[in-house]
């Protein structure tokens, strides 16, 4: 059994290699965003991604800062089958699971004119910003001190693996499917 974590930039190109590979490898997914929103509408706020930064926060200051991690790596585990869970944002997230086994941190980055352009063509609802927005966004995510926020820089530099998402599509698949034939 392999559990991948994938961190990386807005816009990177998460999802896709998640899509990449649930159809072609047969991974269960375990996504950090459908965990938060739920927990956002228990609490009935508002689905955006001020909510979810605000939740995820405090969620990891009230539990531990691998909180949210930790409950999905359990659900994860309990399938015993490869999976991959998305998205890993705080150095204490990659702590926990690197002392777990079988795991491994890609991390996913492109140039900022072409994550925002993804964002605006995936159309979800904590994407609907200008462009100034979308680096603001990456900017408070990108670098703290505080180990119960995010800290995607931190995140970024301790992977196991990083993938340049800058060519197509066809590209990244080539690089997913690289690393994971390592790993089989």
């Amino acid at each position: 059994m392999i559990i991948v974590g994938i961190t990386g930039t807005l816009g990177a190109g998460k999802g896709t290699i998640v899509d990449f590979l649930v159809s072609h490898y047969n991974f269960k997914h375990y996504s950090v965003r459908e965990y938060l929103i739920e927990e956002i509408n228990r609490r009935n706020l508002p689905v955006n991604r001020d909510s979810m930064v605000v939740v995820a926060n405090d969620l990891r200051k009230n539990n531990s800062p691998a909180f949210i991690i930790d409950e999905l790596y359990k659900k994860a585990i309990n399938n015993n089958q490869n999976c991959i869970i998305e998205s890993i944002r705080t150095p204490g997230e990659v702590v926990s699971l690197k002392n777990k086994e079988n795991f491994m941190l890609l991390a996913v980055d492109a140039a900022p004119e072409v994550r925002y352009k993804r964002i605006i063509e995936r159309a979800s609802e904590t994407d609907n910003v200008s462009f100034e927005t979308f680096l603001e966004n990456e900017e408070r995510e990108f670098d703290t001190c505080d180990p119960h926020k995010q800290n995607l820089r931190k995140c970024i530099e301790i992977a196991d693996y990083h993938i340049d998402n800058n060519g197509s599509v066809d590209d990244l698949y080539k690089e997913i499917e690289k690393i994971i034939e390592n790993h089989e």
